[in-house]
């Protein structure tokens, strides 16, 4: 049907109104004003005082190895989605041996699934108070790095016991003992949590970059005997790629402390002791078993966690023996501790593992270290 032709009358009625909707042009300057002239009449701005306030920004780089490693770090190279998931036979696998493997990874969400939240909270500290464009992209860098091992995580749970880690009703009694350490577990990292919120804020950078150059170590270690030990190919590929990961987040932290190590203060020396041996303390949990120190569980959690550790190897997952477990937790303490009595760190004494050295207090609310 054509189109018929607005009236005369009414187009010109229709342009009146749209002119009369036209805003009056800004004011109009004979000239641009000089600079010299903006000059005389500059206000200083008000100083920013807070005391912790991201801005103003800059972009100096002080550490150049760390800007080094942040760039090989822009493509991780993996992709949790990716990996060969169809490949876990769930149907092959006893109902009990779903539950303990869940389990596993439960009890590494404690400490995995929550480094998203736990870097990124040290990333916006970096920024609020300064601390150099490198140091911030490292930690943008590693919370990247933790939401991928925190998805592994989620999928390997809800792969196993679908809606888990416990908004499902297990149906034998060992899946019963594992839904109730598992709660017991999350009590404990929530523990964590509001620890680690008190402490990102009371230490400078040099002594979270201790705390957590003690977790890399660890990761290091767990993640590489999870990849030999294991015969699911899904899961020791994500070991693979995790481990990769966790190395490089130990060269985060080995190029910053061997910066600032030689620089700390006596008193400095001694907290990052005291938080060595709060990092023992908590990443036992997964690294061996949990001291009394700081976990608060109840008698069944131990004897329960053995018997699930032990259907989960018969699965096939390479969950190392306790004695295995303690020779290898003992082997990242040393070596650490190479790398820091050099620069006039002592070492804290852990005798659980049979490693000398001084005896410190242990703090529960001022507790950093991550995994």
């Amino acid at each position: 049907m054509p189109k018929t032709a607005m009236p005369i009358k009414e187009s010109e009625e229709k342009i009146d109104n749209l002119e009369s909707q036209i805003l009056d042009a800004p004011t109009k300057h004979e000239r641009m004003p000089s600079p010299e002239e903006l000059l005389l009449n500059v206000e200083d701005a008000p100083k920013i005082t807070d005391k912790l306030n991201l801005f103003p920004f800059d972009w100096r780089v002080e550490t150049p190895r760390l800007m080094e490693i942040y760039e090989n770090s822009r493509d991780p190279g993996w992709s949790p989605s990716q990996l060969p998931w169809e490949t876990l036979n769930v149907e092959g696998m006893t109902q009990d041996q779903r539950y303990a493997i869940a389990y596993w990874w439960a009890l590494l969400s404690v400490f995995d699934a929550s480094g998203p939240a736990v870097f990124a909270r040290a990333m916006i500290h970096a920024y609020e108070v300064h601390e150099e464009d490198a140091i911030r992209k490292c930690f943008f860098s590693v919370t990247r790095d933790e939401m991928n091992h925190e998805e592994v995580c989620g999928k390997a749970i809800n792969k196993l016991t679908p809606n888990g880690p416990l908004g499902y009703e297990p149906t034998t009694e060992l899946g019963k003992l594992a839904r109730n350490n598992i709660e017991w577990l999350y009590h404990n990292g929530a523990r964590y949590w509001n620890g680690y919120k008190k402490a990102v804020e009371h230490y400078p950078m040099p002594i979270l970059f201790s705390s957590f150059l003690f977790g890399e170590v660890a990761s290091s270690t767990l993640f590489h005997s999870m990849y030999e030990s294991t015969d699911i190919p899904v899961f020791k590929e994500a070991f693979k790629n995790i481990g990769r990961d966790e190395g490089r987040h130990l060269s985060f932290c080995l190029a910053l402390l061997k910066e600032v190590l030689p620089k700390m203060s006596e008193e400095d020396r001694d907290t990052v002791t005291k938080q060595f041996r709060a990092g023992f303390i908590f990443l036992s949990g997964i690294l061996y078993e949990p001291p009394e120190e700081f976990w608060q569980l109840p008698p069944t959690f131990l004897p329960a966690q053995r018997l699930l550790e032990e259907k989960a190897r018969e699965a096939g997952f390479g969950i190392l023996t306790l004695e295995k477990r303690k020779e290898n937790w003992r082997t990242a303490v040393v070596r650490l501790k190479t790398i820091v009595e050099p620069y006039g760190v002592k070492f804290p004494a852990l005798p659980e593992i049979d490693v000398d050295g001084e005896t410190v207090a242990f703090d529960a609310d001022k507790i950093v270290p991550i995994f």
